[in-house]
């Protein structure tokens, strides 16, 4: 008997590019990207397959795909409304299967075994959501059915776009053996290039190795991807599956050498960063900077702190001090990353000394006083605690009016 399907990988074609032309439908069969702008040393995020059709492709410079193609229609992105649409999606999921692994706003893997009474097979369930998504957002999904999540996520890019693609377990290795070995979750360019010395271009050529041969050349992951050569993949669809970092990072326009202006950007990024890890119920403890300067030498400096946090001015305390730690000079990217996250809901043991002050954002405020000039009595609560109540508020005002209207007074250009 053959090993049933039961995964699903749901990957929609172009997500930001396609949202965008869903809501102007005048862009239909045009060469859309989403990204930055070319003068501001930008990158596209997304393209669409007309633009594909000329070579661009996310990541690439907005540069060098305005010289590809000309009449390249470039939006600016926005990432508050690819999210609303990403959860109405992930809610879709939801109807059929409990077991859903988000990998990011627009792909996930399904679980769907012992849904079968309730919306029929693995094939059924994937055409349905197709269906749903197609009738409730107007967007188009490419959808992978398999045994395993290496040859669902293989199997939803073979037909791309709007593709459908089944592969059986007596399938597997007819589709495997002719693609190349980059296909292969693990092999990136320095594996392959290795894999091409030894005469390995193809998936096929790679499984008729002897495992120990791959294991002893390449250690541990040498194993890995000779398996999935197999489509063996032992891996379980995780719907708990823990986000390991978060961030942001920009490049300018113009180099930046007034490190007051870079503090007050950085603030910015903690401030953004924070919200998001409040929206999706997580703190963290590991802030590193990231720092290019203008002939491409790249730092990084990192610090753990004493316990998780999700406040903005807190995750600013530690990122300022990073910043301090980056040599002179003018800066063409500044980025920031929070890592070992976990959820609001883990309890911790509290601090016997009470907690220590929250810092300034960018300029250290005087103490508030009232019209008499006298000092204002501070709130119940600890400075942290008044902060998450203030916090709580503003991320209302956020999720419905837009995450600019709300900001600290630190970051908000009294030109504008």
């Amino acid at each position: 008997m053959s090993e049933p399907l039961t995964i699903l990988h749901v990957d929609m074609d172009a997500f930001y590019a396609s949202v965008e032309i869903r809501d102007a439908p005048e862009l239909a069969g045009l060469p859309v990207v989403v990204g930055g702008r070319s003068d501001s040393r930008g990158v596209i995020s997304a393209a669409s397959y007309e633009a594909r059709a000329f070579g661009i492709h996310s990541a690439m410079p907005t540069s060098v795909a305005e010289r590809l193609c000309p009449d390249l229609v470039l939006l600016s992105p926005s990432f508050e409304k690819y999210t609303r649409v990403s959860r109405q999606i992930m809610s879709i999921f939801r109807r059929y299967t409990p077991i859903v692994e988000p990998l990011s706003l627009d792909e996930a893997f399904l679980d769907v075994s012992g849904c079968e009474l309730l919306h029929g097979d693995a094939v059924q369930i994937g055409h349905s959501i197709r269906r749903d998504i197609l009738k409730e957002t107007s967007l188009v999904a490419s959808m992978g059915v398999a045994p395993t999540k290496f040859i669902a996520k293989l199997a939803s890019d073979l037909d791309k776009p709007d593709g459908f693609r089944v592969i059986e377990r007596d399938e597997v290795r007819k589709v495997l053996d002719p693609l190349p070995v980059s296909k292969i979750f693990g092999v990136g360019r320095s594996t392959a290039k290795r894999l091409a010395s030894l005469g390995i271009h193809t998936i096929g050529e790679l499984a008729g190795l002897e495992r120990e041969d791959v294991a002893e050349r390449f250690g541990s992951s040498g194993a890995w991807i000779h398996d999935l050569a197999h489509g063996i993949d032992p891996r379980r669809v995780n719907p708990r599956r823990p986000e390991k970092s978060h961030g942001m990072e920009r490049t300018f326009a113009e180099d930046i050498d007034d490190r007051e202006l870079l503090k007050k950007y950085l603030y910015e990024y903690c401030e953004e960063v924070a919200f998001a890890l409040r929206d999706r119920g997580l703190q963290g403890k590991t802030i590193a900077v990231k720092a290019r300067f203008s002939n491409f030498k790249t730092v990084t400096r990192s610090k753990t702190m004493d316990r998780h946090t999700n406040l903005g001015a807190r995750i600013y305390a530690t990122a300022r001090e990073l910043l301090d730690r980056v040599p002179a000079g003018p800066l063409r990217l500044l980025g920031l990353q929070i890592s070992s996250l976990e959820d609001i809901r883990t309890a911790h043991q509290g601090s016997l000394f009470g907690e220590p002050d929250l810092p300034a954002a960018v300029d250290p405020s005087k103490k508030a006083s009232n019209p008499k000039g006298e000092p204002l009595r501070a709130s119940k609560g600890t400075k942290e605690e008044r902060l998450r109540r203030a916090m709580k508020g503003a991320d209302k005002l956020r999720k419905k009016y837009g995450k600019r209207i709300v900001a600290p007074g630190a970051i908000v250009d009294p030109d504008a």
